[in-house]
């Protein structure tokens, strides 16, 4: 660490969400304060927890926090399903217009899967489509859904997509789209795509229909580089894609906007495990990475990678889910020791 980076301190918001969300996301922190970087936390609260303390699932401190921080780590929260509040994730997305959604897809070491050398990177639009949840009921019994796809929207997260190809040198985009069925929306998303690679030569240029994707990730997800995605389209072939390394606890994600920035796990809450002490905090680490290389403290990102590495390649230190006897704490114990070693 440089002695610019040393005298710098970070404040960023702090959500630990619920579920297993508080006691990953301190095993989180007290590894990314061990690399050295300086951080002011400003913990905030958010959904069923939020609203007992607050009577609300997003209380005015939080997005006074974000708005100030302009950068946060959050840990998962329960979402209702088929009824309650809205989505928390996809509420703080639209409000501070976070248009992008990043989740890199790759292996670690010493970990047995069915697809090894996986090199995956999604972009999903995240601030509109069906994901959004405009809904209504139109009588009793017949509810009506509308999926909104703007020109404004689609040509910047293909812009978002190729500019960052270039800049990590990955080589092909495929855009994932219905377009032979819905023609207007993901015929705009598509022409948007389109214009946006007339400007990139260099990249290689695709167009997959999102049924045919889904076959073909699980026949040969090597053909693919990087996919470009429609919101709902991006976190179902997400969550599909996590699969081919070990599943949704070791993805990180990250939700990107012009001037803001929230780091996540892409998890559930898992409620069950809750303060047991063997919940997995490794997607959420490897957010805090994202977190670290986004505030340019690429050194400290780094470091904390090979140590994850690390520790996987040892296999001695691993939580349940992916075969060791470790809990959460001692995982990150082990993370702090390879880090600092």
């Amino acid at each position: 660490m440089n002695a610019e980076s040393a005298a710098r301190e970070h404040r960023v918001t702090l959500i630990p969400g619920d579920g297993i969300g508080p006691e990953i996301t301190r095993a989180v922190v007290r590894i990314l304060e061990a690399t050295g970087v300086k951080f002011q936390w400003e913990e905030s609260l958010a959904g069923a927890e939020a609203y007992e303390r607050y009577q609300e699932y997003i209380p005015k401190e939080l997005y006074l926090s974000i708005e100030r921080n302009r950068v946060a780590l959050k840990g998962p929260v329960t979402t209702p399903i088929g009824g309650g509040f809205t989505s928390i994730n996809v509420t703080l997305r639209k409000h501070f217009e976070l248009y992008a959604n990043y989740r890199p897809i790759r292996n670690l070491p010493g970990l047995p899967t069915h697809y090894p050398g996986i090199d995956l990177l999604i972009i999903r639009e995240n601030t509109e489509g069906e994901y959004v949840g405009i809904e209504h009921e139109v009588v009793p019994g017949v509810v009506e859904s509308i999926k909104i796809i703007t020109e404004k929207a689609s040509t910047r997260i293909a812009e978002f997509a190729f500019a960052h190809a270039r800049k990590e040198g990955r080589k092909r985009i495929h855009s994932i789209h219905k377009a032979n069925i819905m023609k207007m929306s993901d015929g705009l998303f598509l022409r948007c795509a389109r214009d946006v690679a007339k400007r990139y030569p260099d990249i290689v240029y695709g167009e997959h229909l999102v049924d045919n994707t889904c076959m073909q990730l699980v026949t040969n997800p090597y053909q693919y580089d990087m996919l470009l995605l429609e919101n709902l389209y991006g976190d179902i072939i997400s969550d599909l894609c996590a699969a081919f390394v070990g599943g949704l606890g070791l993805v990180p994600g990250a939700n990107l906007g012009k001037d803001c920035a929230i780091f996540e796990a892409v998890h559930g809450s898992a409620p069950d495990i809750a303060g047991k002490n063997i919940a997995n905090p490794t997607a959420l680490l490897q957010s805090g990475v994202l977190l670290l290389r986004h505030l340019e403290e690429t050194d400290a990102a780094d470091r904390v990678q090979r140590a994850i590495e690390t520790v996987y390649e040892g296999k001695k230190s691993l939580t349940r889910d992916v075969g060791g006897t470790a809990g959460t704490a001692e995982f990150g114990d082990a993370i702090i020791e390879a880090l600092t070693s």
